[in-house]
């Protein structure tokens, strides 16, 4: 699979890059004074300074739990989603969404899901599947 990008809004690249580099572990790219990319994963996200970057208030239902609209993320085979888990449970500072949690258990596309927000307001899920063939499973 090749990398997606994803460019998305910030407010302050030192606090972008503590959260993205020191709290999720994401190798740092290249930055200027407004922007900033992070290997998410294998995949290329631009930090963008944006005045007005925040929250959104849309959410939709999954699994009867509201979740916020947009979001992004990645998906992880279950002992990376695991691990990251355990990282961010251990931080006080994570501005939780959704503590990470398992949906559709026994069900088709069984997965570990959390939603949590950087320092923008951005909302990201990380999924953890135990087998990454049944991602797309119906």
């Amino acid at each position: 699979m090749t990398p997606f990008h994803l460019a998305f809004p910030i407010h302050d690249i030192d606090e972008t890059r503590r959260f993205y580099g020191e709290v999720l572990g994401c190798p740092m790219g290249r930055f200027t004074d407004t922007w900033i990319d992070f290997d998410l994963f294998g995949h290329q996200m631009s930090g963008h300074v944006r005045p007005g970057a925040g929250a959104a208030e849309n959410s939709g239902t999954v699994d009867g739990h509201s979740v916020p609209i947009p979001h992004f993320g990645v998906v992880l085979q279950m002992e990376d989603w695991k691990a990251l888990a355990g990282r961010l449970e251990a931080d006080d500072g994570i501005d939780w969404i959704m503590k990470p949690t398992l949906r559709f258990e026994g069900q088709p596309g069984e997965q570990a899901t959390m939603f949590l927000r950087d320092p923008s307001g951005n909302a990201l899920e990380f999924k953890g599947f135990s087998d990454l063939g049944k991602v797309f499973a119906s």
